[in-house]
């Protein structure tokens, strides 16, 4: 029997009048990654605050480790870690003494904690910057530092908001190899990112939210297959025809178009039960009696990036896209 190590039932959290969770319910369990994607203002960080006792809900209840998290926050926060969407260290401490803090707030004892702290260190590659203020720290830097403090006690359960935002391409890599090993001693993950990529490699399941509520779930392979076969890409020639290319290969395909302006590349899921050959060779023949001409153009597998465009309407944010922290409202409903 599967046993659910988060539980959260119809939560419910307005600000004003905007519903950032419209009863929403999700179950992870244990020993799994549950990927959390949904647009900007979709409500993932808001359900993160909740799971992490961080933010009461209006209405609905959740459990971690069959502990509620409303009647017993304390003992939740003593089994999960958390890394927000922003590194929470303090700058004039050096990594190592942002590190040992943790862990004896955590109570490891003076030598657990020095010990752990060297550990998690030379696992992130931070132990040449180990005696330096962190405020000398680069982005990357910070970042890392900051999902080191997320492990210092072990957790069973670890919230992840964003984590790899910021990254360098090795240390996200690295960062996946040591959730990968996570999983696999037995801690369970809820990761919500931007970087579909990521769900893809690293999640057994993944939930997708719109205005605070469950549009989809399933494996990433289930959810690709909502989709169709297939999907059709192509770059435009010309950077002003791209928008009157998009319309001809959607009456072509007969559904949405993913549109990239900057790079002039449009992509659609061909219709279910028509040949991927047939569809394109249409798409072609618009764009020729269109006069727009095509730079390249291919035939392939559907991701989750489509699956996002299909179910949202739009491709996923880039990181770099995101709102800034300045704005509250931006900020209480992400």
């Amino acid at each position: 029997m599967t046993t659910m190590a988060v539980v959260a039932d119809s939560l419910v959290k307005t600000y004003g009048e905007v519903k950032a969770l419209d009863g929403l319910h999700l179950e992870i369990a244990e020993g799994t990654v549950l990927g959390l994607l949904g647009p900007n203002g979709a409500g993932k960080t808001t359900c993160v605050r909740v799971l992490t006792t961080l933010l009461q809900p209006d209405s609905g209840r959740a459990q971690v480790l069959g502990i509620d998290v409303l009647r017993e926050p304390r003992r939740v926060r003593e089994r999960i870690g958390v890394s927000g969407q922003y590194a929470a260290v303090d700058e004039y401490l050096t990594g190592f003494e942002n590190l040992d803090m943790v862990g004896r707030l955590y109570h490891l004892g003076r030598k657990p904690s020095a010990a752990r702290a060297r550990e998690l260190l030379e696992q992130f590659r931070l132990e040449d910057a180990a005696n330096r203020p962190v405020k000398t720290y680069s982005g990357g830097m910070r970042r890392r530092l900051d999902l080191a403090g997320a492990l210092v006690a072990r957790p069973q359960v670890l919230f992840l908001d964003e984590p790899t935002t910021g990254l360098d391409p090795r240390s996200r890599t690295e960062m996946w190899a040591t959730l990968a090993d996570l999983v696999a001693g037995g801690t369970t993950v809820l990761l919500t990112t931007q970087y579909l990529e990521e769900a893809d490699r690293l999640a057994d399941s993944i939930v997708v939210v719109d205005r605070g509520r469950v549009i989809a779930e399933g494996t990433p392979d289930q959810l690709k297959s909502q989709v169709g076969g297939e999907v059709i890409e192509m770059v435009i020639a010309e950077p002003g025809r791209v928008r009157e290319a998009a319309e001809a290969l959607g009456q072509a395909c007969r559904g949405r178009v993913g549109v990239d302006e900057h790079t002039r590349k449009l992509s659609a899921p061909v219709d279910g039960g028509r040949p991927a050959a047939a569809v394109l060779v249409d798409a072609l023949r618009r764009l020729d009696e269109a006069g727009v001409s095509v730079m390249d153009v291919g035939v392939r597998r559907p991701t989750l990036d489509d699956v996002f465009l299909e179910l949202t309407g739009h491709a996923a944010e880039s990181p770099a896209a995101s709102p800034s922290a300045g704005s509250l409202e931006e900020e209480v409903v992400r």
